[in-house]
């Protein structure tokens, strides 16, 4: 995997493997014939985003469709997650494709008539309610495979399992959800998958690319939780009390050396973010406590061993040297390192290099990103790969993050992850297996 050209040859075997036992032609025409359809389905859903485990809306347009296309759906795993089965006409292997529905508590910037204006709470607040992760384009581009490749049902050479997950990015807090609940509730049980495929759409790329990498891929992610505990005081008088937003301000600024000095980062990158600090109410009152939370990210588990201990360290000693108290917990819902596994990538490049064409293909770095598909990636060997949806005529390392309030996807790209996942499909149960 450290260079895509030697396996540019090998392209053509899996051109030839898929057309053995599927209508190429056939498949490319179907294909795109449901194109304009996906982009219906992707506006639709953007203008209609719901936040993780509450996907209702998304997840009952795409169980709607499913049940017209004949296959066999279920509803509710995870709370809103769906499956559908297709039993092939030839006999051959039970692959998975997933793609997950839940958009993110952004309020959406960016200028596109089906701009999504939906609201909710998050953590007790109102907010915007945004796909600015692109899960919009993975629902509705295996939706449309779901259509395509029932109407090749009987040149299939092997069984589809479709899954359509909820709250990839994360259950609400004191909730389940997402890819570990599903498999904790058998979503692979009655039709186990021999591999399972994933795409995700990247705005650090350019329209025509896709990015792949053997291996670790993306980081393992904790979300933690700090509590500084002081005594209040007024605020003219902070000598009486203990200060936990001082308190706090020194462990904030003691936590960058975990990375910086505790970590050996020429092994692997690491990450140790604050994402927020909560203290107080009044400007002349010092409260009695803090709150920081934040998020690791690792690719090794003795690396990520080492950076909790060392954030312990620091809260506990920090706050006992302020005369404080302060608790440090990780939180439930940890994400594994997402790791594709190097046989299957390097069996199915060039599918990949194929459908993107020359010049377009691309090893990924490490990316310190985290996806719970990785817990799909611990239980069956799976291939996740990136497709890029900035314009051509932008640069992407300065055009708006995944993420981003002024996230945008060049829909000109839609085509080419769908061609992409369904020929990942074809031409790997075409393989002999």
């Amino acid at each position: 995997m450290k260079n895509f050209l030697p396996l540019a040859a090998a392209s053509l075997i899996a051109g030839t493997a898929s057309a053995a036992s599927v209508d190429q032609a056939k498949l490319d025409e179907l294909t795109r014939a449901i194109e304009p359809r996906v982009i219906e389905w992707r506006r639709d859903i953007h203008q209609h985003p719901e936040l993780s485990n509450r996907e209702v809306r998304t997840a009952k347009l795409v169980a709607d469709h499913l049940k017209r296309l004949g296959l066999e759906v279920r509803t509710g795993i995870a709370h809103n997650g769906v499956t559908a089965f297709l039993q092939g006409g030839l006999p051959g292997p039970t692959i998975g494709l997933r793609a997950d529905m839940d958009a993110l508590p952004v309020t959406e910037k960016a200028d596109v008539p089906f701009k999504s204006v939906a609201t909710s709470t998050y953590r007790g607040q109102a907010v915007g309610v945004m796909h600015a992760c692109g899960h919009d384009v993975h629902t509705a581009v295996l939706m449309g495979l779901a259509q395509t490749l029932t109407a090749m049902r009987s040149q299939l050479p092997g069984s589809v399992l479709f899954v359509f997950q909820p709250a990839e990015e994360g259950a609400p807090e004191g909730e389940e959800g997402g890819a570990e609940l599903m498999l904790k509730e058998g979503v692979f049980d009655k039709h186990p998958p021999k591999v399972v495929f994933a795409l995700h759409v990247q705005a650090e790329m350019r329209l025509g690319e896709i990015s792949v990498r053997a291996g670790p891929f993306m980081a393992a992610s904790d979300s933690w939780h700090i509590e500084v505990l002081g005594k209040q005081s007024h605020g003219a008088r902070p000598w009486q009390g203990i200060d936990p937003i001082v308190t706090s301000a020194q462990i904030v600024n003691a936590l960058q050396t975990v990375v910086s000095r505790q970590v050996d980062i020429t092994l692997n990158p690491a990450v140790l973010t604050v994402g927020a600090i909560n203290a107080g109410v009044r400007f002349n009152i010092v409260p009695d406590r803090a709150e920081l939370i934040g998020t690791i990210r690792s690719f090794d588990p003795k690396q990520r061993e080492a950076m909790i201990a060392g954030i312990q360290r620091i809260v506990e000693n920090t706050a006992a040297a302020n005369g404080a108290t302060a608790s440090f917990r990780i939180e439930a819902g940890s994400n594994p390192v997402l790791f594709n596994d190097p046989d299957l990538t390097e069996k199915m490049v060039p599918t990949l290099m194929r459908v993107a064409g020359e010049g377009n293909m691309r090893l990924s770095p490490l990316i310190t990103g985290a996806e719970d598909f990785a817990f799909f990636a611990q239980k069956v060997p799976s291939m996740y790969f990136r497709v890029g949806v900035t314009p051509a005529d932008r640069d992407p390392a300065t055009a708006p993050s995944n993420h981003s309030d002024y996230f945008y996807v060049d829909e000109k790209a839609i085509p080419i992850a769908l061609r992409a996942l369904t020929q990942v499909t074809v031409d790997y149960l075409s393989q002999p297996q």
